[in-house]
């Protein structure tokens, strides 16, 4: 018999997983804890289109009509609701992971964006938010005047 070394945290993991298949073969799945809940945002992208700040999130299935887009001290918030499909007869689900409720995602936006400009579209599932960047200032660069009458240029 060979001796090994205890690890708690390894032994919890197995017991989480142990619970878990315990939890999986009692029959459909059809709640969720409030910690999974939150982790199932709405998957958002996020990039630089040349002068603007394109988000772009998925919704399959929303109506454009349940979506709320808003934009309040830099932040951007995605809500809205999606009903639950009815079951079908005495049909039993054997499996449900489409979510049906309310959602919530809320991003902070960069401080050169001009939110006063931002528009929003949804098409085939895609909700997309397009936000045109501020003109930036250069910075500008002062001489350094030194005693004696010699003036350096910042560099």
């Amino acid at each position: 018999m060979a001796l090994e070394h205890w690890n708690l945290f390894r032994d919890l993991r197995r017991m989480e997983y142990s619970v878990d298949r315990l939890w999986s073969g009692l029959g459909p799945r059809t709640y969720a804890t409030t910690s999974e809940a939150e982790s199932r945002g709405i998957p958002l992208d996020v990039l630089r289109d040349g002068d603007n700040i394109v988000v772009q999130g998925s919704l399959p299935g929303v109506n454009p009509e349940d979506i709320k887009v808003t934009i309040e001290d830099d932040v951007l918030t995605v809500s809205g609701n999606t009903e639950a499909n009815k079951e079908i007869g005495d049909g039993m689900y054997l499996l449900r992971e489409r979510r049906a409720g309310t959602f919530h995602r809320a991003i902070r936006l960069p401080d050169s964006v001009d939110s006063d400009k931002a528009e929003s579209s949804y098409n085939v599932g895609v909700l997309t938010v397009r936000l045109p960047r501020l003109k930036v200032k250069k910075a500008k660069q002062l001489s350094i005047k030194i005693e004696g009458g010699k003036t350096l240029n910042g560099k």
